[in-house]
């Protein structure tokens, strides 16, 4: 994590902004959004810019106002070979490789989303929740 100090006062007006959002969009599992993640805590992973957008996959729906979502990132990081259980890389844009944040699974709203971008090919999204799976006790 870099020095760089957080904004949180910036965040927290988003926040309301999408807080007061009526109609979420319509989602399904393994689509690929840009979500408001926002500016979080310690290690807990961050949007960027203006908008503090991330890009998720969409693990499971409950129904149409919540989901679990995987936060990724393409930063290729040189990882322990232990930490290798907690990412999954894919591609759902050619030529650019995705990273699935395994422990950083959670809950989201779906006011949350921005935009879809993409989707998980069905043989990842298998691959991705099989690994997931392997991390519980």
């Amino acid at each position: 994590m870099s020095g760089m100090k957080k904004n949180y006062r910036a965040w927290h007006k988003k926040k309301s902004e999408v807080n007061e959002i009526v109609t979420r969009p319509f989602f399904h599992e393994r689509e690929i959004w840009f979500c408001y993640i926002g500016t979080n805590v310690g290690f807990e992973q961050d949007g960027s810019g203006n908008d503090f957008l991330r890009p998720v996959v969409v693990l499971r729906k409950f129904n149409n106002e919540i989901f679990w979502a995987i936060p990724l990132t393409k930063a290729h990081k040189k990882r322990k070979k232990k930490a290798e259980q907690y990412y999954y890389a894919f591609s759902f844009i050619q030529g650019i490789t995705s990273i699935a944040l395994l422990s950083q699974i959670r809950l989201i709203d779906a006011r949350r989303l921005s935009r879809n971008i993409g989707v998980i090919a069905d043989k990842d999204f298998k691959e991705l929740k099989k690994k997931l799976k392997a991390l519980l006790p």
